[in-house]
């Protein structure tokens, strides 16, 4: 069973190989005709060229083409509709003579739109029909019969992996454009969430002035439940900040606590970060100093909110 594996495999990653060497003028025409396409790609295929367009459809769309998959089959039954002036049609085929595709290769024509035909049939009907040809073409399937598309869809994805990344590349697409096609997923979240998406404002932010005593501190540190309070002056700067921490180290002392104003105890000149940034920022910056909790401030260093590592937990941004 291993010899197997490692014999397949190494079908396929010399099919690999050799598709590099197929590639040229072909491929450079494809790609320019998908970055002047003021439409759609839409992507073609019959069995298991048709699983693998609708994995190419969806690899372009999230890298910046537009793009959609339309089974051949239901083409010829209305779905062509789909399909408009402006778009582009890279059609899959290993052998170039799928029947769907072939039905349905003169109302293309006619439509007018730029066909793209992804085949290792170099003199196939799908290939004399197209504008553009790019070769799939593999030596031998993986399969020991020869006979099931194994080697020739790898080489199919590949093809479409690498159609991808050249249009990424010309279009100058960037991580914050990928974040915004993929908002679910853990580079979305850290690259769209933003500090104002998750602190806490208004009531719920612990607070105290300057001449606050120690008592009144730990009330508006337990009913808040953050672990510290902010120190604000009276323009409502931000002025220091006090944790449970420090409680614990005053009451260590044997201080009297009840004279003690929060001036006096206070951390001054606190991490803190503005609300526009990211949150993954605020991630950093907890990380970076070891702390769990941040004071939001806006332009003019007023306190405006609080930020605590459950709150990024939460979002998972950590």
């Amino acid at each position: 069973m291993l010899e197997l594996a490692r014999r397949t495999l190494d079908i396929e990653a010399r099919a690999l190989d050799g598709l590099k060497a197929r590639q040229g003028d072909g491929f450079v025409a494809a790609v320019q005709a998908m970055l002047a396409c003021r439409g759609r790609i839409v992507v073609m295929g019959m069995g298991k060229s048709g699983h693998v367009g609708r994995k190419v459809a969806a690899t372009l769309a999230s890298t910046g083409t537009p793009a959609f998959f339309v089974h051949p089959a239901e083409a010829s039954h209305g779905d062509l509709g789909m399909v408009t002036k402006d778009d582009v049609v890279l059609a899959i085929s290993n052998s170039g003579e799928s029947d769907e595709i072939g039905a349905i290769l003169p109302a293309i024509k006619r439509l007018g739109v730029t066909l793209v035909a992804m085949t290792g049939g170099a003199e196939s009907s799908l290939a004399r029909h197209a504008d553009i040809v790019v070769s799939s073409a593999v030596d031998q399937e993986a399969c020991p019969l020869n006979l099931a598309p194994t080697a020739s869809t790898t080489a199919q994805v590949a093809l479409g992996d690498a159609l991808a990344v050249a249009l990424l590349d010309a279009r100058g697409f960037r991580e914050e454009d990928f974040a915004r096609s993929h908002p679910g997923g853990s580079l979305g979240r850290k690259l769209l969430m933003h500090v104002a998406d998750l602190m806490h404002g208004g009531d719920a932010v612990p607070r105290v002035g300057l001449d606050a005593r120690v008592p009144e501190m730990l009330r508006e540190m337990t009913s808040k439940g953050f672990g510290f309070t902010a120190v604000v002056d009276a323009a409502g700067g931000v002025a220091g900040i006090f944790t449970d921490g420090d409680l614990r180290r005053l009451i260590e002392t044997g201080s009297d606590l009840r004279g003690l104003a929060a001036r006096e105890v206070m951390h001054a000149g606190p991490r803190r970060i503005r609300a526009e940034a990211l949150a993954v920022e605020a991630a950093d910056l907890m990380e970076q100093h070891r702390i769990t909790g941040l004071v939001v401030v806006d332009a003019e260093d007023r306190l405006i909110g609080v930020l605590n590592t459950n709150d990024l937990m939460r979002a998972k941004v950590i």
